[in-house]
């Protein structure tokens, strides 16, 4: 059994299902409502999928007022509601209780307003991540964050965790390129934050609601800053013979003054896997760095050479610069597929705990300990730019034992990635995965303060249960 308690359910709701179903119904067209338990499985569990349970019900809404009709009934009822992008979370963040109704956006799929002239994009939360771009790059432009899963990740989610992706490191992550929503509140209260304008008035609550989990409304619209696309962008793979070598590599690039659009890196493990999926023709090394610069023909040359004379005093194995637009389409098609790819070898955990640059060496020369210590490989591919690690933690999802193993396998990288000053997650957000461990991160009062915020947008705590906080110090706020 895994080590992740989730809360008992209210069977006083659970008793109460055909009425809330009905009452559910009376609300929104009733094919919007999905109760047959045949039908709810599908809901059962998000990209984490060592944890399942069958929610109560679904609804799928296709406006904002059916979102608030929804929320404004369930709040009346009691019932806790679970929010739902595509369900790529690997966090488990929108993991249901058997006595919540998850709500999905998938059918809140529209493009609103397009304004090139200001610089954004507004959309309903449902649409996915890459159709932002779609929407806007026969104008010359383009959404920056770019999650792996950005194919299927809906912005909904994003916004949720604040996802970030390759390109981040020069970008920013989601909040840095969110310019307002439109959401409804736990007791169906329709707000608007931000706006299509440069920055808002008064207390950062955009701040507040990006990387909130789904704990503190449901986004319906997001307002998206989308960027004109670069001249021209060329990657450059650096291959070595030594992981840690290759994470002093990155901290000196950093270091030099140059910024990249993005630093990627690959472990053997994960190049070889990634290799034999897309067949990128990644170099045969033990570490590899895929780092990408943009701007005009000069400015490329100009950067790549001050980065390739930083890899060149790590006596890299092997520099290797795209030839063409189809090269580094590849590249990057290998690196877009590593989750996928390392699928097909083993079930695994993927984390995402975040460091400073400076310690990369020495995190990755310590998880290689722990993958001895623990008796499960690990491979590591992530963000190194900014330090966003994604340790793929490999274990047999039908061997007794294995997936204890591999949570606390990962318990301990989690805590050596705060130890040596970094936190928990940089993308993948807290969900069910890393509830347990705020505490190594936070303090009783600093969880204190965040569940503060809760209770004053959800004061009923009915909005996405038994994440972000241990329940053992969530559970009262639930009961009271």
């Amino acid at each position: 059994m895994s080590t992740i308690a989730m809360p008992l359910p209210d069977e006083q709701i659970l008793e109460r299902k055909g009425a809330i179903v009905t009452a559910l119904e009376a609300v929104v067209p009733p094919d919007c409502v999905i109760s047959d338990p045949a039908e709810t499985k599908a809901y059962e569990c998000d990209a984490l999928t060592a944890y399942r349970c069958p929610p109560l019900a679904a609804v799928l809404p296709r406006t904002t007022q059916e979102v608030a009709v929804v929320m404004k009934t369930c709040h009346a009822l009691g019932v806790p509601v679970v929010p739902r992008g595509s369900g790529t979370s690997l966090a488990g963040g929108a993991l249901p209780t058997a006595d919540s109704v998850i709500l999905g956006t998938a059918r809140l799929n529209g493009v609103l307003e397009i304004d090139t002239a200001n610089r954004f994009i507004r959309v309903q939360t449902g649409v996915t991540n890459l159709s932002v771009t779609g929407a806007v790059e026969d104008r010359g432009f383009f959404y920056a964050p770019d999650p792996s899963s950005q194919l299927a990740c809906a912005i909904a989610g994003n916004i949720a965790m604040n996802s970030g992706g390759a390109h981040c490191l020069k970008y920013g992550v989601t909040t840095n390129n969110l310019m307002g929503v439109r959401m409804v509140m736990a007791d169906g209260e329709i707000v608007e934050l931000g706006g299509g304008h440069l920055d808002a008035s008064g207390y950062d609550l955009l701040g507040v609601m990006c990387g909130s989990e789904g704990q503190l409304g449901i986004v319906t619209e997001a307002t998206l800053r989308i960027l004109p696309k670069p001249e021209g962008a060329r990657p450059v793979l650096i291959g070595f013979d030594s992981p840690e070598v290759a994470g002093e590599c990155v901290a000196d690039i950093i270091k030099s003054g140059v910024l990249p659009v993005a630093i990627e890196y690959m472990d053997r493990l994960c190049i070889q896997a990634t290799d034999d999926f897309s067949g990128a023709g990644y170099p045969d090394v033990d570490a590899l760095l895929i780092v990408e610069v943009e701007g005009s023909d000069a400015e490329i040359d100009e950067q790549l050479e001050k980065v390739l004379a930083v890899a060149r005093r790590h006596n890299p194995v092997e520099l290797r610069q795209s030839g063409s637009a189809q090269e580094s389409a590849l590249i990057w098609k290998g690196r877009k597929a590593a989750f996928g790819a390392m699928g097909q070898i083993n079930d695994y955990l993927c984390l995402d705990g975040t460091v400073p640059v400076s310690q990369l060496p020495k995190v990755l020369r310590r998880t290689g300990e722990l993958s001895k210590i623990h008796g499960l490989e690990c491979a590591n591919v992530f963000h190194a730019g900014d330090g966003n690690m994604h340790p793929l933690i490999l274990f047999d999802a039908n061997a007794p034992g294995d997936l204890e193993r591999a949570e606390a396998f990962g318990a301990d990288i989690l805590k050596l990635c705060v130890e040596v000053g970094g936190c928990l997650t940089g993308e993948h957000g807290v969900g069910i995965e890393k509830r347990d461990l705020m505490g190594e991160q936070y303090s009783t009062a600093d969880m204190e303060a965040q569940m503060g915020v809760k209770d004053c947008f959800d004061p009923d705590w009915l909005l996405n249960p038994a994440k972000v906080f241990p329940l053992h110090i969530s559970a009262s706020r639930r009961a009271g």
